[in-house]
């Protein structure tokens, strides 16, 4: 007999009418039935390894696959306080490599915690595993577990392009605080030959021709890719190629005060009010003086993100993926309106408004499932303008900030201001610049009684994925300086524990989106 389903109020989908206990939370994501995944990322030092965990976590996490980075390094870091020269990473030093295996060893445990009770779907274990006794290793203890596990190695021999890593990340890392860096670039090019006498490079076509695999070779010059076993990692393929590390600024605005802003309507089609043609004016102003080359304007193809478009006199593209989002039967409602005449769905949109969804129209998770193209396509661009408008520009800012889905919705984007974001090494850089043009203020705040709890009427399976930043570190493993070998400090340091500082993070609060 057919089962009896009912409707959840929050998200309008179908579920079943029972009282069986629900499947295990994993992930509002895709492959909700596939086994975790275990990253595993491999090469030299100074290869970009940190980089792309990083940038990938983001991405995985912002599509709503729950994704966390396992760093060796900082595991090493918590175990050895104070670091003294490149002769711990020497293949000889057979104490350091007791510690080294631990320090593995104490990240595996974790990457074990997060994927079977902490609701993760995917763990990046970020280390240079470079030999083939280190992978075999991660091989058997995902094996044990039931963990898939897909290789991620970055290949580089151009040595302007190591140098360069070196200097904008490595020098500035807690090894080399109050270092020269003349004498922490020496030290730390002779940590990567430690690495090197003993580098095997993952084989495809003999030795390694069963694992699932991609090689980036040159910084995305050139890809290799091996054995993709499912949909999630075919998606992360894809996104790895289309990434780059080019300078770039991506700039994000609203479209000019539109009269819907004004009469307090949301959705619609109206074009700007008088204050908003003077912001695209403005905007036409800005543009100029930043003097960009090959600037690519984006607009929705609704009119007033193109009648702010057309004030810049340079080409435009529309994309109908930044279209607003779809606010169902509320379109071309006030929020008085909609208290009155809904006052359930405007009730049910204050519990969880990320996965809420209007009804015959969208919640946050659909439109980000509808930005994800256009991600993929900032990604491969160098100077973009995005003119969009608030629910659509906060999806776009929680990826480029590692927002979580709870926090996207409540993002402050106002109208007549314009994010400049910066890609750094390991984050994001904003700067909040308002063209001065006075307009409506449309955010929201997130109600008091709604704070984030336990939902009832929450999809099964679904999760809200956490952003990818350490959270406040907790010891995981016991010191073990007392069995490493003494040896002479590097000269210009003075070794000392510094806490590690979540990159990306460095925004001035003044320009912080809250």
């Amino acid at each position: 007999m057919p089962m009896e389903l009912t409707q959840s109020r929050i998200q309008k989908i179908w579920l079943p009418n029972d009282n069986r206990p629900a499947l295990p939370r994993r992930s509002c994501g895709p492959q909700l039935a596939n086994s975790p995944t275990v990253i595993v990322m491999v090469g030299l030092p100074a290869r970009g390894k940190t980089y792309i965990s990083k940038k990938l976590t983001r991405y995985l996490n912002w599509i709503g696959v729950p994704t966390k980075v396992f760093n060796v390094g900082e595991y090493r870091r918590e175990a050895v306080k104070h670091y003294s020269s490149y002769d711990f990473f020497r293949p000889d030093n057979e104490e350091a490599m007791k510690v080294r295996r631990q320090c593995a060893l104490a990240a595996l445990r974790d990457v074990k915690l997060y994927l079977t009770e902490e609701a993760g779907q995917i763990a990046v274990f970020d280390a240079t595993n470079t030999t083939r006794e280190r992978r075999g290793m991660i091989l058997n203890f995902a094996k044990e577990n039931g963990f898939k596990v897909f290789f991620i190695e970055s290949v580089c021999n151009d040595p302007t392009v190591v140098a360069t890593n070196v200097m904008e990340v490595k020098l500035s890392s807690p090894d080399y605080r109050d270092c020269n860096s003349t004498d922490a670039m020496e030290d730390f090019m002779k940590r990567i030959n430690c690495y090197q006498a003993s580098y095997q490079p993952l084989d495809p076509d003999d030795y390694d021709r069963e694992l699932s695999l991609i090689k980036v070779i040159d910084v995305g010059r050139r890809f290799l890719v091996n054995r993709v076993q499912d949909h999630i990692q075919s998606r992360i393929v894809y996104y790895l190629m289309n990434i780059h590390v080019q300078p770039r600024t991506i700039y994000l605005c609203r479209h000019g005060e539109s009269e819907f802003n004004l009469k307090g309507k949301i959705g619609g089609d109206s074009g700007l009010s008088n204050r908003g043609k003077k912001f695209a004016l403005a905007l036409n102003k800005f543009v100029e003086e930043q003097n960009l080359k090959d600037l690519k304007v984006w607009t929705s193809q609704l009119k007033r993100t193109i009648q702010t478009a057309e004030a810049l006199q340079l080409p435009y593209e529309q994309w109908k993926a930044l279209n607003e989002i779809d606010a169902g039967v509320c379109e071309e409602m006030t929020y008085e309106e909609i208290r009155e005449q809904h006052p359930e769905e405007f009730a049910l949109r204050d519990q969880d408004k990320y996965y809420y969804r209007y009804p015959s129209g969208e919640s946050y998770q659909d439109l980000v499932q509808r930005l994800e193209p256009v991600i993929m396509e900032l990604e491969r661009q160098e100077n973009v303008l995005v003119i969009c408008h608030q629910a659509v520009m906060r999806c776009l800012l929680a990826y480029f900030l590692d927002k979580s889905a709870d926090e996207m919705p409540y993002l402050k984007c106002p109208l007549h201001t314009v994010l400049k974001l910066t890609p750094v090494a390991y984050g994001c850089r904003v700067e909040s610049i308002s063209l001065n043009v006075e307009a409506v203020n449309t955010h929201r705040e997130r109600p008091e009684e709604a704070k984030k709890g336990p939902n009832p009427l929450m999809r099964r399976n679904s999760v809200t994925p956490l952003a990818s930043p350490e959270p406040t570190k907790k010891p995981r493993i016991n010191s073990f300086e007392e069995h490493v070998a003494v040896s002479s400090a590097l000269p210009g340091c003075v070794p000392q524990e510094v806490p590690t500082q979540l990159p990306g993070q460095n925004m001035n609060n003044s320009q912080k989106p809250s």
